[in-house]
């Protein structure tokens, strides 16, 4: 019992986990506002507004430097780790989706007719976010970390 404790007793952790679960719920609320239906991939699945990657890692960021202060190895490791993963959301992610659409288009929409020989099933599109996601995560995990580890 007394790991449960320590985890639950883990400001940073609970607000990084709390990031990305606020994230992920807005994700799939905002998905069927638009989509006017429910997709449950939305729940556990990448791509989207806001980005729970950058709401995970702002909020890891921001309670490390609430809880260890800006100048620790804490919120550097944080920090630079933060960088890459927003960086990786809105370039490399985002370009690999746009290569599943096309590699989609080319196999499934009979321009050559392989759907039944190469492919079982469609490459997954929705990967990378867009800037305007990223940032909406960040200001988020920023928000929820002010909110979660200030309790």
């Amino acid at each position: 019992m007394k790991i449960w404790g320590e985890v639950l007793g883990n400001r940073v952790l609970i607000c990084s986990v709390s990031g990305w679960l606020v994230a992920q719920v807005l994700k799939t609320i905002i998905d069927m506002v638009l989509n006017q239906s429910f997709n449950p991939e939305r729940i556990f699945g990448s791509g989207g507004m806001p980005s729970s990657h950058s709401a995970t890692v702002c909020a890891l960021t921001t309670a490390s430097g609430m809880e260890y202060g800006i100048g620790s190895f804490e919120f550097a490791i944080s920090f630079v780790l933060a960088m890459i993963v927003m960086y990786d959301a809105m370039n490399v992610r985002m370009e690999t989706g746009k290569q599943a659409k096309l590699l989609n288009s080319v196999f499934f929409e009979n321009i050559l007719n392989l759907d039944k020989i190469f492919l079982q099933e469609k490459l997954k599109e929705y990967v990378g976010h867009t800037p305007l996601q990223v940032v909406a995560g960040a200001i988020l995990g920023v928000v929820i970390a002010i909110f979660v580890g200030g309790i």
